[in-house]
């Protein structure tokens, strides 16, 4: 990796012509055996002391995730490094092209990194236990190089103080209502990952001319994917378009006026791998948080406090909560999203204006 700025087209780039999805055909060797949490690793991990944890993940859920792991492998401590998902992206970069080795493990909310990092041949095969027992082969890469530890949902939501339940939209379609006009709240594929891969999915399964039509909905256009779910809880809106699905859970179990809408056409998922460095510093350390990373007890960990999703069945939902299996997704494509990601900012940029 070269030092500086690390854009979407350096990344296309550095990924050549890979296969349609993140976790599609092998690159490299087959993926190692599965490795358990054993006495063995767990000594040689508190022998070292600590890991380093690069994430994208909220800085409340990224601690008590810490401090779950410090918790059940006391002598070990977790330095969590937070900050979006792009900056990770670049610091590693920088890191690395300066032949700096800090960082052990990662997660990224943008799933075309680990493309880069896979193709860079900076990450190292390591397959927790729980991984190849319990998840689907579509969230695994087949080298065993990384793994989705986390899913959120880009959703509809709405302001229950401003709008009734029976007037709410049910779909994107809804959305273009002229009763909308003025009314909605949507984050930008410029700025956020989140944004970028829904909105080549709705792009993908709407069409363009979908997002030609919601632009003449005046609609107010923030950054983070976290910024239209409280735009709608503040009452600044009365409905979004797009934003994260758990910061909108967060908002409504803190007893802010809002709900959640999965539209009908299908919501936008994005995933959020985890992967160990190969120069990791920490390297037993490192194994062994990634792996406590995929077992039930910290995916529920990550469902209970963050409100994501988790693809482990041993995962309990929330009652009251729609399961995420039962919610129908559109497919994620983060090749594809690579590929398209210059030619999806300029052109969602000429058609809002922005």
């Amino acid at each position: 990796m070269r030092a500086g700025r690390f854009s979407r087209r350096d990344m296309l780039k550095a990924s050549g012509a890979t296969a349609m999805t993140v976790f599609a055909t092998p690159l490299r060797a087959a993926a190692p055996e599965p490795t358990e949490i054993t006495p063995a690793l767990i000594a040689a991990a508190t022998k070292e002391g600590k890991v380093v944890y690069y994430t994208s993940i909220d800085l409340p859920v990224s601690e008590r995730i810490a401090k779950a792991f410090e918790a059940k492998f006391p002598g070990i401590s977790v330095r969590v490094e937070r900050t979006g998902a792009e900056r990770v992206f670049q610091r590693i970069g920088q890191e690395y092209a300066s032949n700096i080795h800090a960082v052990d493990v990662v997660n990224s909310s943008d799933a075309a990194h680990f493309i880069v990092w896979k193709r860079d041949g900076v990450l190292a095969p390591f397959v927790p236990e729980d991984v190849a027992k319990y998840y689907p082969a579509d969230q695994k890469d087949p080298d065993g190089q990384f793994a989705s530890f986390r899913v959120c949902l880009s959703v509809i939501g709405y302001n229950t103080n401003l709008v009734k339940p029976a007037d709410a939209p049910k779909s994107f379609a809804d959305l273009l209502d002229p009763k909308w006009v003025g009314k909605i709240v949507k984050g930008h594929p410029g700025y956020s990952g989140t944004i970028m891969t829904s909105t080549y999915e709705m792009s993908r399964d709407l069409g363009w001319d979908y997002f030609e039509k919601l632009a003449k909905q005046r609609v107010m256009q923030v950054q983070s994917a976290s910024d239209p779910p409280k735009k709608i809880g503040l009452g600044e809106r009365a409905i979004m378009a797009d934003g994260n699905d758990y910061v909108l859970t967060t908002v409504k179990d803190a007893g802010g006026p809002v709900e959640i809408v999965y539209p009908t056409e299908g919501t936008p998922q994005i995933v959020g791998p985890n992967a160990v460095f190969k120069g990791a510093p920490n390297p037993n350390a490192a194994r062994l948080f990634q792996a406590f990373c995929f077992t039930a007890e910290c995916q529920q960990l990550v469902l209970d406090v963050a409100n994501m999703h988790s693809f482990h069945p041993m995962v309990k939902e929330k009652p009251g909560r729609k399961p995420f299996r039962e919610i129908k997704v559109m497919k994620e494509d983060a090749a594809a999203v690579e590929k398209e990601a210059e030619q999806i900012k300029a052109r969602y940029t000429k058609i809002f204006r922005v």
